[in-house]
This record gives C-alpha cells, structure tokens and sequence, in this order.
C-alpha cells in the first residue's frame, strides 16, 4: 500500500488526512492497517515514532463511523490504555485531528484533575476514551463508566506500563472488558509478564514488527561528552551558545535533578520549564505548550517524557543524566528527528555513567562517538580513565525510608541530614 486512499478508508477521514498532509503511510501503519479493518487483533512491536497511534486511530475512527450505532449511556465504544497523561493527551488530539469531520465523540481520561468533570462527560456515553489506568479504574468503581458495550480496546506502550508498576491495573482492566471485541496491543520491547498478558487478550493476532527498540533512527546524530558530574551544568550553558539549538529537550534523571537545571538555567537568564510527576497538570500541560508553540527554547524533562512527547522541530535532545536504563536511551532521543527531519543527541557522562553507556552501546549495537567537551580537559578527566563499575542497585523494594523492605533504616549520622527515600508515584 503507497496511499491511504488503498485502504478503502472513508472519505471524511481521507479528507481529514489531506489537511494534515498525510500521503504516504509508515512501515506500520501499511501492515498494520489491513488487519485492524478487517477485524483482527494485532500484536505490535513498535517503538514511538514509527506513526503507531494513525496505525490503530484510523480504523477505529473508520469502524465506529459506518456501523451507524450510537454509544449507551456511562459507556464507551473504544478505550485506547496509555501509561502517561501526556501521551494519553496526544493521542485523544489525534483522534479528534482524523475523525473532525466525523460526528464521533471522545475525551481523555487521567488523575491530577477533578474527577467531577470527567463524570459529566461520561454520563451520555462516548465514542472514544483514551485513559491512564487509575484513573480510569476510579471511575469505573464509581459506576460513571462502565466497558460492557466496548467493541475496541488498545493497549499502548505496555511495556512503559509495566515499568511504572501498572501491570495489576491492568489486569483489573482486561478482566472487565466483553469477551467479544477486538484487541490492539503495542510495546517497544515484550518482556515475560507482558507476553502473558497478550496471550490472555488476544485471539490469533496478526504480528507486525517495526524499528526494533535497539534500532536507534538513522538521521539522529549521537555524541557523548564526557563530563565531571560537578560541570554539567557549566557544560550544558556552555552548549546552549549555540543557535542552532531552536528547540531543546534536557532529561535528567530525577525529578528534583530536573528542577535543579531549571533553576541554574534562571540564574544565567535561560528560561526553561520542567515537567515530572510532582508537577500539577496545569503545570505539565502549560510547559509542554509553551515549548510546542516556541514560547520556551528548552523543556527540562524525566522519562516520564521520554514516549509521551510529540513535537516536531525538537532540534536537540541532551542528556544531562545518562538513564540507567538502556531502552529509554532510544525512547529519549527518539524525540527528536520526528516528521523526516534530521536530529543531534549529545549524552553527559560521567565515571559512574560509564557503565550506562556501555550498556546503551551493547543494545543499540553501535559506539557513540565522542565530542571533545567544550570547557576544556580539565572539565572531563575521564577518557583516559578505568572503566567504572556499574553503580549498585537494590533490587528489593524499597520502603518509606530507603531501605529494603523488612529492614529498619540506619539511624542518620549526628550532624548529617537525613535524605529520606521516596516511593514511586503512579501516574494517573
């Protein structure tokens, strides 16, 4: 298939597709497509970027459009499951962008709002729900929603769901959904438990597999400065000298990290905002519109960003903190390079990250090559030295304190503060 005239979608979403300049289809929207309008289930293996949400948006759109059915009451038709708020937000804007010329009703769904005006849209019943998991489990034990007359459930990012401790939620969900109805799963990577999970949702789906998570796009650029952990910041304002950074995503690896580059940024007339999970909506969504609309050069981020922000023109993506996770290397600087165009992502590392770059290097099966940093010799002392050990990481779960589970906490030394741990938070 070369057009998204061959799919034999409708007209007003052919019309709609027009207005965005949409011609040609990805990779998985050409594989994906025929299967989701036939009916079939699909397991897909696709990382952010690859034009995912137009490969599961535009047959739903399609298939609740010519059944001529309208939906009941505290119900929805299709649930699309996302693991962030930002991204839940982006991929309800591309439903309402294909079906606005369809008489089709959706919303999107998630916590850190009040919940009040979220039931009020509900109550007439809608077409599309696209949620985070809390959220929505809220308000289906609140009797506001209810998933008995749903025809299409998609879950995206799963992997990303498992990672931020949603995969019991999830379960919660999948048992409340009709055996009737066709299911859509998407993840970069398949780990055991979300493989489990797609053999319990779905009935002999078709495959499709694009752009491995380890295949990095081939128009970004990679650097890597070495760097003394005490300059980054030094180095981070020294890079953004250069004009040619338009538009900038900064990750950290903290959320009290990425409010602290936001602040030395101020002190040296550099305005930037930060989003995390601390953060109030207003806050995340205010930032992420200010950095759309080239109001705010720079958008300080976690990687609670790092699949949830789809904004063309991002020209750089630093990483002030290499992640201790290699896959969310690639889902970072996936940020950039987005709609044909060409990116650079330039990585700080310093002796404790060496590991994390090793680590990154294995799974994207390439070096990173090596820029000289900017502020001089002095500044990285690193090249040259050994190989760090990996930092170590508790492997148990952690308690209030920072200590594993069933193990008190040592008592903080006399005249130290005590830093005390945090638990993770969920989203939505």
């Amino acid at each position: 298939m070369t057009s998204f005239n061959d799919f034999g979608l409708s007209a007003p979403i052919l019309k709609a597709l027009a207005d965005e300049g949409y011609v040609t289809p990805t990779p998985i929207q050409a594989q994906a497509l025929p299967h989701v309008l036939a009916g079939k289930d699909i397991l897909g293996i696709a990382q952010t970027g690859t034009g995912k949400t137009a490969a599961f948006a535009l047959p739903i759109l399609d298939r609740l459009s010519k059944s001529g059915t309208r939906p009941q009451p505290r119900s929805c038709r299709a649930l699309i499951l996302s693991p962030t708020r930002e991204l839940a937000s982006q991929i309800e804007l591309s439903f309402r962008t294909y079906g606005k010329f369809l008489r089709l009703h959706s919303t999107v769904i998630f916590g850190g709002v009040p919940v009040g005006r979220q039931i009020r849209t509900c109550a007439a019943g809608l077409d599309i729900v696209v949620a985070t998991p809390g959220r929505l489990l809220d308000l289906i034990n609140q009797r506001a929603l209810s998933l008995n007359a749903l025809e299409v459930f998609v879950l995206d990012e799963a992997d990303q769901m498992l990672d931020m401790g949603f995969i019991h939620d999830i379960r919660k969900i999948v048992a409340l959904l009709p055996a009737k109805r066709q299911s859509l799963f998407f993840s970069a990577t398949m780990p055991k438990e979300m493989a489990e999970l797609s053999d319990r949702l779905l009935t002999n789906p078709a495959k499709v597999t694009v752009t491995p998570v380890a295949s990095t796009v081939e128009r970004i650029a990679q650097q890597v400065v070495f760097s003394e952990t005490r300059m980054k910041q030094a180095l981070l304002h020294k890079l953004l000298e250069d004009a040619s950074i338009s538009r900038a995503l900064v990750f950290t690896r903290t959320k009290h990290g990425a409010d602290r580059v936001v602040k030395h940024l101020a002190t040296q007339g550099i305005v930037a905002d930060a989003i995390h999970g601390n953060k109030s909506q207003g806050q995340r969504e205010r930032a992420l519109a200010a950095f759309r609309d080239g109001r705010s050069r720079l958008l300080v981020a976690t990687d609670i960003a790092a699949r949830g922000i789809d904004i063309d023109g991002v020209s750089h993506v630093i990483n002030f903190d290499l992640p201790n996770v290699p896959e969310s290397y690639v889902h970072r600087i996936g940020r950039t390079a987005r709609a044909g165009a060409a990116g650079i992502a330039i990585s700080f590392c310093d002796h404790e990250e060496r590991a994390y770059l090793r680590d990154i290097e294995r799974l994207t099966r390439q070096r990173v090559p090596v820029l000289d940093n900017p502020l001089g010799p002095e500044a990285e002392m690193l090249r040259d030295s050994a190989p760090a050990q990996r930092p170590r990481q508790h492997r148990r779960p952690q308690g209030r304190n920072g200590a594993p589970q069933g193990q008190r906490p040592a008592a903080p030394r006399q005249g130290t503060p005590h830093n005390r741990g945090q638990r993770p938070q969920r989203q939505g």
